[in-house]
Order: structure tokens, then C-alpha cells, then sequence
């Protein structure tokens, strides 16, 4: 990786310093973190190699609604449609396809299918154990307890490791950060809204689920906290869209604008101050791929926690009477 990053960086100096003029360093950069319909070999700061066009999938919403989209000069923007639901395959669909792909392989490759034996061989296999009992000891059981959480591993371990194998991805050359989409982290972050929503509606009932809408406040309140309720529902979602999508699309936009000063200042001798801190960034950028990937996870458990914690709540209101003592006691006993 170490010295793929060298040779993308010096690719990149001497390809500005042998065309000798000044080149759009802004429109190399968006272009190269934007969703496409098609998949390129970039060259930094000259003409792209094109490999291929993806499918294009548009469905009309009504008969004979598809028709080009067209810029303010009448010109057609190739690959938007107007009318119809865009179902193409992009250059991001491309990455999360891999990224599965890969995890995939990984659990058949280093996962422990043979149950005879229960201490894994070798260093991937140990490592892969490591990070799986990471995840169910230190994000489900100690944010959801011990009596859910382990309901509720297969889909943080899900989403840890899809998360991580896209941000690694994206550090490859020539590949994309499918988790610098905004739709991208949005999907992931409305999977987690589902399950912490099905978490709550289970634990405490779908009676109990609603009544939590009200706050717990007298009813001549609820038309001020039932909005606010049903509005912080949807905060936390939103919360893990733009988390993501910042920290990665951030860091490299970061990452080639520093590349990019060696052009805009118009002199080789910047790129011995450049490359070095871009070097640093593109380590960091590593680092913030495990990161993100177990930001994403943990705040998942802790809000499916939040949930799962209400139905308890809710069971300790409801034994809160003379006969079986205060409500505090049997909120201790039932977590005990």
C-alpha cells in the first residue's frame, strides 16, 4: 500500500509538471469523489482512461415519462433521466459490491467453519476473532446488556465490517469511497433506524413503544412532546448520515488538495512539503477507516440500547405497586 501511495503521488507530480500549464485542480478533485455511470483510470491531472459504461437502468413512473434531462442551454446530461426511477448501476454500487464480496470471502477464508476445534489458527484467523468478540463483548452486551445484546451482533458485525472494507477500499488507487455517498450512508443509517424501532417495539410492546411517544407527560402536553419525540427519532439517523459521510469524503478531499498545491503554486519544489503531509493524511485516513467503521457500530448499539432500555423502563412502571415494592428495586433485579 506504502508504496502504491509513493507511486500515485510521484504519478501525479511529474504528469503537472510535464504538461506546463495550469490545470483545473478543484474539478480533478470533485471528479474524482462524485458518484459516476462509468469506471475510469485516472491519471492525475490529465485525461482519464476509460474503461467501461456502466448498465443504465431507468423505470418510467408513468408511461412515456423518460426523457433526458437537459441543462439551461439545451443541452443533455448524459446518463440523468427525468420521470423515471434511476435503478443504474454507478461506480459506487461497483465498491459496495466489492466490499461484500471480500467480506464475504474473508468469513470462508478465515472464519472457523470447523466446530471440532475451537481455537482459531493462524494470524488472519485470530485477528478476525479478535475484532468479531470486540464487537459483541465491547459494543452489544456492554450498550444493550447481556440479556439482548447478543440478539443484535450479527447486524453490528454486519455493519462494522461492510463499513470498514468500503473505507479501505477507498484507499486503494483507481478505486472509490462508497461511504463519501450520502445515499450510501443514508441506506445504512435508515437500516440501523429500522432495527433500533423494531428493537423498542419488542422489548416494550407496541402499546408501551407508543405511550413512550408521549413522554410520560400529562395529556394536555402531548401535542408539544409527541412531535418532539417522533423529531428525535429521526435525529439519530441523521446523525450517523452525516457522520460518516463527512469523515470520509473530508479526508480526501484533504488528502488531494494538498497534491493539488504542488499545481496551484506552480513549482516542483512544493511537492517536498506536499506529498509528505499528504502521506500523513493518507495514514490518517487509514486510521479513521477503523474508526468510522466502529463510531458507525457503536452508536448503532447504543441507540438500539436506548430502545431495547425503554421496554424495561416501561416493565418497571408497570410492577410499580405496594405488593411487589418500588419500582427501582425491580428495574435492579430485572437487569441483575
Amino acid at each position: 500500500m506504502r508504496k502504491a501511495m509513493v507511486l500515485f503521488a510521484s504519478l501525479f507530480a511529474a504528469t503537472a509538471w510535464a504538461a506546463g500549464s495550469e490545470d483545473d485542480v478543484p474539478g480533478y478533485i470533485l471528479h474524482h469523489v462524485v458518484d459516476s455511470p462509468y469506471l475510469e483510470i485516472e491519471v492525475p491531472l490529465s485525461s482519464p482512461i476509460h474503461a467501461f459504461d456502466f448498465p443504465q437502468w431507468h423505470v418510467p413512473l408513468k408511461a412515456g415519462a423518460c426523457a433526458p434531462r437537459m441543462t439551461e442551454h439545451g443541452e443533455e446530461i448524459p446518463g440523468l433521466m427525468d420521470g423515471c426511477l434511476d435503478m443504474s448501476i454507478t461506480k459506487h454500487t461497483l465498491m459496495m459490491w466489492l466490499a461484500a464480496l471480500l467480506l464475504m470471502a474473508t468469513l470462508f477464508i478465515w472464519g472457523n467453519r470447523d466446530k471440532t476445534k475451537l481455537v482459531p489458527r493462524g494470524a488472519g484467523a485470530n485477528i478476525l476473532e479478535m475484532l468479531v468478540l470486540f464487537v459483541r463483548d465491547e459494543l452489544a452486551i456492554k450498550n444493550i446488556g447481556k440479556e439482548e445484546g447478543p440478539r443484535y451482533v450479527p447486524f453490528l458485525l454486519t455493519v462494522f465490517f461492510f463499513i470498514l472494507f468500503m473505507n479501505m477500499l477507498g484507499m486503494v488507487p483507481w478505486m472509490a469511497t462508497a461511504t463519501g455517498n450520502l445515499a450510501v450512508t443514508a441506506a445504512l443509517a435508515l437500516c440501523t433506524f429500522v432495527v433500533t424501532q423494531v428493537a423498542g417495539i419488542r422489548a416494550a410492546g407496541l402499546g408501551g413503544y407508543l405511550k413512550h411517544l408521549t413522554g410520560g407527560v400529562a395529556p394536555w402536553l402531548w401535542p408539544i412532546m409527541v412531535p418532539v419525540e417522533v423529531l428525535g427519532l429521526f435525529t439519530k439517523p441523521f446523525a450517523l448520515t452525516m457522520r460518516l459521510f463527512a469523515n470520509m469524503l473530508a479526508g480526501h478531499i484533504v488528502y488531494f488538495f494538498l497534491l493539488g498545491l504542488i499545481f496551484l503554486l506552480g513549482h516542483p519544489a512544493v511537492a517536498a512539503v506536499s506529498v509528505p503531509f499528504a502521506f500523513a493524511i493518507f495514514l490518517l485516513e487509514l486510521f479513521v477507516a477503523f474508526v468510522q467503521a466502529y463510531v458507525f457500530a457503536m452508536l448503532s448499539a447504543l441507540f438500539i440500547g436506548m430502545s431495547v432500555a425503554m421496554g424495561h423502563h416501561h416493565d418497571d412502571h408497570g410492577h410499580d405497586h405496594p405488593e411487589t415494592g418500588p419500582s427501582h428495586d425491580h428495574g435492579k433485579a430485572h437487569h441483575a
